[in-house]
């Protein structure tokens, strides 16, 4: 008694009949998601974050709160508060404060003709830079 296994995939068997399989899905809806899965790989490579210059220095999202004094200076006003920080309990299901944190935000005005920057930083740490309209 032997077994033959086929090369390739011949199709299904229907009763008497062979229903062949095609070889590749040409669904459009497998086609948008193919689409969506790789914008969604690729997105992260097309978001930049906003820079600007302060003298001959580029300041960035990765620049540190000395090096940003350093290099532009005081910044033209300066704004502070605190947030605090909530998580769900698991046992409850209600909101709780786990801590606090520090949201600080630095104007730097960049004289005429550039728009002002805004840099916000969280827990001593730049998240955010963006033009001021």
């Amino acid at each position: 008694m032997t077994t033959e296994f086929p090369a390739k995939n011949n199709g299904v068997k229907a009763g008497s009949r062979t229903i062949p399989l095609p070889s590749r899905c040409y669904h459009p809806g497998m086609k948008l998601r193919n689409l969506i899965a790789l914008v969604a790989l690729l997105a992260p490579g097309f978001a930049t974050a906003e820079t600007f210059r302060c003298g001959k220095w580029i300041i960035n999202d990765e620049t540190t709160l000395p090096e940003l004094t350093q290099k532009c200076g005081p910044p033209t006003s300066r704004a502070s508060r605190v947030e605090d920080v909530r998580a769900r309990n698991a046992y409850t299901g209600g909101m709780e404060k786990i801590g606090e944190t520090v949201i600080e935000t630095w104007i730097y005005d960049r004289g005429t003709g550039a728009s002002p920057m805004v840099v916000t930083i969280v827990d001593g740490r730049i998240k955010k830079i963006e033009r001021q309209n």
